[in-house]
């Protein structure tokens, strides 16, 4: 009994703590800017803007009702302890309470500028060959999963199959609040080891792939970084993408390149080549970013050197299917031997660990 009371008391203090730390004031203050927003009867001649607008109020009157939701429960768990009348029975809705608590202190942790947006995942096969483009689709699903499982939309914007399996190269968006903070820890080199399903003798093979993660920018938030039109150098072509006739008959794959960085993307996953256009232009703002990004902190430590956000040399995670199972975290050194269920998306323990060291 006086552990469960110690435990409600736990609770109120740490509740109170991430008020602070969330500043709810100023959440306040945005959801009634974009309940004015989403009141403007010329709001839905951009109806790309409308979606982000309903999407940002929904998701942030659901966060504050859920603190709203979870100080009642606290508040009255608190009176009962303190009145003598918590039992044992009440320890269930207390573990419940503990859960979504710890939930919310993870948040407290994305206080960076573009943690609340959404991201885009870019997914690129690296040594390996087959092997290496089978292990992109892998960690794709892995991703897919996990977004799932959060309630978070996804949309592929750029795919390239593999001759024969897999996938060369994908990019996808996920939509969520929050969602650039949850997986900007991911970025990086992702190695697995295990027997080749494409070589007859089951020959252990080990193979690389690259993640990128960048937060989905528009033109207003990049403040000190100008994208001039002269500096764009735009190429059509047609879609390899599923995607039906059209996109295989009339030229709407996109690739963009800024002239002055030689950063190249591409975008041919939508049906119509302005879509592709303005996806290719928001790919290019996300890696704008990064590079300035990239440049700053070089600049900080004393580096020169290249253009490398994500580069190969920057190994994150091992998962090893063969000869034991076991995927590790080589910055956080956390480690499961339950590789099936980190590949199906749990890859929660991991993302928490590394926001809890940024």
């Amino acid at each position: 009994m006086q552990d469960l009371k110690e435990r409600v008391n736990d609770l109120f203090v740490r509740l109170e703590k991430l008020k602070e730390a969330f500043n709810l004031f100023e959440k306040k203050k945005k959801v009634e800017i974009l309940e004015t927003d989403s009141s403007d009867p010329n709001l839905w001649n951009d109806q790309e803007k409308a979606k982000k607008v309903l999407r940002e109020l929904s998701d942030l009157k659901k966060e504050l009702n859920e603190i709203d939701d979870l100080t009642g429960i606290i508040s009255t768990l608190k009176e009962l302890s303190d009145g003598g009348a918590i039992t044992d029975d009440l320890e269930k809705d207390i573990r419940e309470v503990e859960k979504k608590l710890h939930e919310f202190e993870l948040k407290s942790f994305l206080s960076g500028e573009y943690d609340t947006k959404n991201a885009i995942i870019g997914i690129f096969a690296g040594q390996g060959g087959t092997e290496a483009m089978d292990w992109t689709s892998m960690l794709l699903r892995m991703y897919l999963r996990f977004c799932e499982r959060r309630g978070w939309a996804t949309q592929i914007l750029d795919s390239t199959d593999g001759e024969e399996a897999g996938i060369k190269s994908i990019t996808f968006k996920v939509e969520g609040l929050y969602a650039y903070g949850y997986l900007k820890g991911e970025a990086g080199t992702h190695r697995l080891v295990r027997q080749s399903p494409f070589n007859a003798d089951k020959l252990r093979q080990t193979s690389f792939a690259l993640v990128e993660i960048l937060p989905e920018l528009g033109d207003t938030d990049l403040l000190g970084i100008e994208i001039k039109e002269e500096d764009l150098e735009w190429g059509f072509f047609r879609s390899s993408s599923k995607g039906g006739q059209n996109v295989q008959k009339v030229s709407t794959a996109v690739r963009l390149v800024h002239k002055p960085t030689g950063i190249v993307v591409t975008a041919q996953n939508e049906r119509f080549q302005a879509q592709n256009r303005k996806i290719a232009l928001d790919l290019l703002r996300g890696k704008l970013w990064l590079l300035k990004k990239t440049e700053e902190e070089n600049t900080r430590k004393g580096i020169k050197g290249e253009y490398r956000p994500a580069s190969w040399g920057t190994q994150i995670r091992s998962y090893v299917l063969h000869p034991y199972k076991m995927v590790k975290d080589l910055r956080t050194n956390v480690e499961t031997g339950n590789p099936d269920a980190v590949l199906d998306g749990e890859i929660d323990e991991f993302i928490e660990s590394g926001l809890r060291i940024d």
